[in-house]
């Protein structure tokens, strides 16, 4: 059983939490949660270790999934595993993954590119929507928080797995947009949301939070699209309205397409 602070994989554990420099140059990062554990095996996906409480593994279901894992598994102490956990109640388990490496498609038809969004909350709720709406990359600009800092994983809800994210510079951005009809998300934009052509390949810019997207994001966008609001309200929160506009590209995708009536013929 690890019980010290001292040992070398709880210093690795430690790091991993809080340095992202450190998460970049292991390639690898920390889970705590039976669902991303789950979502491991789904997507084949080996921990490198993984850390548990003699009370998480008294579960039939929980030592089954050790089992399925795979990977190499310590007992640790409840105080201890409580002690470096970055929850406020660890939920009995932890696990060190490696960073997956899911490609982007070639010619994608609808990307996401997030610019210097700071809230790891935001972003992970981002990731979490994006994955559900049928995004199918994430382009992360400079200044973008960590998408493998631990409030982003936890909020994610395992999205990690099951979306290529990249962080990018803007060079890159564009040559991976070549080709694509870009729009910004904008309150002061001139296009509605949902009068915007969802259904082209397309890619769709959430700015900062604070500041709102940058020089670089608006000189790649060709429209400014935005969400009708009341009530004086100003901007909506950048994970709600990232949620509607692509939930409204993948209502677009999913109708089918509008029936156009042929031109009469005159005799």
């Amino acid at each position: 059983m690890i019980t010290s602070l001292t040992n070398a994989k709880i210093k690795t554990i430690r790091r991993l939490l809080a340095d992202r420099r450190f998460r970049e140059r292991e390639r690898a990062f920390v889970i705590e949660s039976v669902r991303w554990l789950a979502e491991l095996g789904q997507h084949n996906l080996t921990p490198e270790f993984v850390l548990y409480t003699d009370s998480w593994q008294r579960q039939p279901a929980h030592r089954t999934m050790l089992q399925q894992l795979n990977a190499p598994a310590y007992e640790i102490d409840e105080k201890l595993l409580q002690t470096i956990s970055d929850t406020e109640s660890s939920a009995g388990i932890l696990a060190v993954v490696p960073m997956p490496s899911t490609p982007l498609p070639d010619q994608p038809n609808l990307l996401l590119i997030l610019d210097r969004l700071a809230d790891p909350g935001n972003l992970g709720t981002i990731l979490r929507t994006a994955a559900a709406a049928g995004v199918e990359g994430v382009l992360l600009s400079p200044g973008c928080v960590d998408a493998y800092n631990p409030k982003v994983v936890r909020s994610s809800m395992g999205a990690h797995l099951r979306l290529p994210i990249r962080s990018c510079s803007w060079a890159e951005i564009a040559a991976l947009t070549n080709g694509l009809t870009v729009y910004l998300a904008d309150a002061a934009g001139d296009l509605h949301y949902t009068q915007t052509n969802w259904r082209a390949p397309c890619a769709l810019i959430i700015g900062s939070e604070a500041e709102g997207a940058g020089p670089e994001a608006r000189r790649l966008a060709a429209a400014r699209v935005t969400i009708p609001m009341r009530a004086a309200t100003e901007s909506l929160n950048a994970a709600v309205s990232c949620g509607i506009l692509l939930f409204e590209a993948a209502r677009q995708r999913a109708a089918p397409p509008p029936i156009t009536t042929p031109p009469a013929f005159h005799y």
